[in-house]
């Protein structure tokens, strides 16, 4: 008996845990490819969520990212605050990492289906996957207007690349 109670006590802890990695994935969740992003075609994201943000006279910070969360390359528009070189990078690897946009996590936290400070991830827009054939090669995170200017340019830029 006083061996099977640390075992009891181990089960009650894991189920009344909270599910939180449990949220329903989108239909279609694409997977990593065998490669990565290249700065070719990292360069040509950034241009273009660069050219979307200056035709609405905003200023942003923009990060694409590999498949793992690693930055290729990073750009901050003049003007663009600070504060949005850290929140871009986060927005480009919580979407790399749980496979999906940033705005999903945005969407469930008004839905009140997960908590607004779910560990390891930004539930904001402005994230996005950057695919090609349907597979993950990189993210993209983009910071620095509201956020739905954020979500405006990222899915714009990850448009060219598909």
């Amino acid at each position: 008996m006083k061996k099977l109670l640390p075992l009891v006590a181990a089960g009650l802890c894991l189920t009344s845990a909270p599910t939180l990695a449990q949220t329903t994935a989108p239909a279609v969740h694409p997977t990593y490819a065998a490669r990565v992003i290249t700065l070719a075609e990292a360069k040509s994201v950034v241009a273009a969520a660069e050219a979307e943000a200056r035709k609405n006279g905003w200023s942003m910070v923009i990060t694409v990212v590999e498949s793992n969360g690693a930055v290729v390359l990073s750009e901050k528009m003049d003007g663009a605050q600070y504060g949005s070189i850290d929140v871009a990078l986060k927005k480009a690897q919580t979407a790399t990492n749980f496979r999906r946009p940033t705005s999903y996590f945005q969407d469930a936290v008004k839905a009140g289906t997960l908590n607004a400070i779910f560990t390891g991830a930004m539930a904001i827009e402005g994230g996005e996957l950057l695919l090609v054939d349907g597979k993950i090669v990189g993210a993209l995170g983009v910071s620095g207007g509201s956020a739905p200017q954020d979500g405006i340019i990222a899915r714009a830029a990850a448009a060219t690349l598909k």
